[in-house]
């Protein structure tokens, strides 16, 4: 089977304890890689609200550097895709493919000219806010009706002339609208879910999901408990079913795909072990669904927006 994640925080866990990718205590690892004939993950390099400015870049530099080495490391059985065609190489040479991305655009240090390091880099994804408030604009979770500010704006237009997809999961209601209103190029929800089904404000709501759809983007299902059920004590595999049910009902078969949200909450707070469990989940979607279906959500769905997009 094939398997295509759209967001971990995996690489900053790595930065931070000190661990590596190919053996750790982690969601993923590279044992854990070889389960799959394809494999590709998108690494977040992940910063909490409170780090602005430019030690907030200095930050995102240090993690991307770890993504860097980490590559290299491993680079027997993982391959670096970040340019037209590597997405081929890395399915024809059997590796498992690792992609850079961003979540919380604080990692600019407030400076439009450093989306030049970001696509120097290889960024493909960037996340504009975590939870709270930062230069571009306010997060899900900040108070207010701030939605993006005026330098969030040129940050949107210049992500989409470097070829970086304006990743809208963590979004305020507001930030999002404002994010539709300019956006030229598809955008990406890489870690949420329906919020019809679970109330979570950082789920999407119907409209939201349809607006992501309309653009030719992609929405990754998130399988952090609280994201799935409104009592997250009793959120299971069943539940990611019922999500991926609600998005094709709205028309979503080309739209969904995943993102896990791999070690970016506590081990207790996913009801699947890591890719170790992938398996078994993508045999609990063939007892609903026919293969292609399921195939395209695990893993052609997200390939061939990236190849559509000319990213890699």
């Amino acid at each position: 089977m094939r398997y295509f994640d759209l967001h971990c925080d995996t690489i900053t866990e790595c930065f931070e304890h000190n661990l590596s990718l190919k053996s750790n205590n982690l969601h993923i690892d590279r044992e854990h890689m070889d389960l799959f004939e394809n494999y590709v993950q998108c690494y977040a390099v992940w910063l909490p609200d409170h780090l602005q400015g430019d030690a907030a870049f200095q930050y995102f530099c240090s993690v991307a550097d770890r993504f860097s080495r980490e590559i290299s490391a491993n680079s027997v059985s993982i391959s670096l895709c970040a340019r037209p065609g590597d997405l081929d190489k890395a399915e024809n040479s059997g590796k498992h493919g690792a992609v850079l991305a961003v979540e919380n655009a604080s990692a600019l240090g407030g400076r439009l000219e450093n989306i030049a390091e970001f696509k120097r880099r290889g960024v493909k994804l960037c996340t504009l806010t975590w939870n709270g408030e930062n230069e571009l604009g306010r997060g899900v979770r900040a108070s207010g009706k701030v939605g993006l500010t005026e330098f969030g704006r040129k940050v949107v237009t210049e992500l989409e002339r470097c070829g970086i997809i304006t990743d809208l999961s963590h979004s305020s209601p507001e930030l999002f609208a404002d994010v539709m209103d300019i956006a030229c190029r598809p955008v990406i929800a890489t870690h949420s879910n329906a919020k019809s089904l679970c109330g979570h404000p950082r789920n999407l709501s119907d409209e939201q999901f349809l607006a992501v759809k309309n653009s030719g983007g992609l929405v990754g299902l998130n399988f952090v408990t609280f994201f799935l059920c409104d009592d997250p004590s009793k959120a299971g595999p069943e539940d990611i079913l019922r999500h991926v049910e609600h998005f094709l009902a709205l028309g979503g078969e080309d739209v969904i795909a995943f993102g896990a949200d791999w070690d970016g909450s506590a081990p207790e707070h996913f009801p699947l072990g890591g890719l170790r469990d992938i398996p078994a989940l993508y045999e609990l979607f063939l007892r609903h669904y026919k293969q292609s279906l399921v195939d395209k959500i695990f893993y052609k769905n997200a390939a061939n927006f990236f190849r559509r997009e000319n990213l890699l």
